[in-house]
This record gives structure tokens, C-alpha cells and sequence, in this order.
């Protein structure tokens, strides 16, 4: 068993709050929540709509699996969090859909909750899985 691995990785969003872009163990890959931040910046504005903020969250996620060395197909789970559940649901479907080729789409959860950081309406975490090495 190997021990865990702490990322930070470059170029993503800077935290809002103490932890790492993502932590590793054995092949696992455990992506911490992103926000629709549009730069590293944490602290502006986020792109307007579910639709953008959903975009731009899976753009931070493909950064920081991009400065592992993995990308969406390496997903198993994800978990989804929206603030505005019943009014943001189908939208956000819409524009998450195209980023995972049916027949090939992750475990997933898709939670109401009452607040996310910096007031923004998404937040998505991952968990990815290393491809077997020959060995």
C-alpha cells in the first residue's frame, strides 16, 4: 500500500479554504470540490447561469486532472452540489451530458444544499482512477 500524495497544482483556482486540488493513494485520485472560478483568482466574479458555472467548474476539474497527468476519462464518481436544486437541475444536466460520452458516464450524486463558498450555485467534486501500469 503506498502512503497519500498531496497535489497543488498550477494554474488551477487558488483554495478558499485549507486543503489540496487532490490526494492520492494506490491508483486513486480524490479531486477536491472546484468552483466556477474563471482564473486562479479566487476572489471574483463567476460567469453568469448554471450553464457557464457548470462549464467553467469542469474546466477547473480538467486543470487539475490535466496537472496529474489524467483526464475525464479516468472519472468513476462524481458528486454534484447545487444551490438551486429544482431550478438549476435540468441546465446544469444539459451542459455536464457533453462531457461524458454515453455508455462511458461516471457513478453520480447530485445534491440540494443551502449554501457553497462565495455564494457560487455548482460546485463538483471527483474521484479518478490511474490506468493500470504494465509492471
Amino acid at each position: 500500500m503506498m502512503g497519500l500524495e498531496f497535489h497543488m497544482i498550477a494554474g488551477a483556482p487558488d483554495p478558499v479554504a485549507p486543503f489540496s486540488h487532490a490526494v492520492e493513494s494506490d491508483g486513486w485520485v480524490f479531486l477536491t470540490g472546484q468552483m466556477p472560478f474563471v482564473d486562479t483568482a479566487n476572489d471574483k466574479a463567476y460567469p453568469e447561469g448554471i450553464e457557464a458555472q457548470t462549464r467553467q467548474v469542469m474546466k477547473n476539474l480538467d486543470k487539475v486532472l490535466a496537472g496529474i497527468g489524467l483526464g475525464l476519462q479516468h472519472i468513476a464518481s462524481v458528486r454534484i452540489y447545487l444551490l438551486h436544486f429544482d431550478e438549476d437541475y435540468a441546465a446544469m444536466n444539459a451542459a455536464y451530458a457533453t462531457y461524458f460520452p454515453p455508455g462511458r458516464r461516471p457513478a453520480r450524486t447530485c445534491i440540494g444544499v443551502s449554501g457553497l463558498a462565495r455564494g457560487a450555485r455548482i460546485e463538483i467534486d471527483m474521484v479518478a482512477r490511474r490506468p493500470d501500469l504494465p509492471g
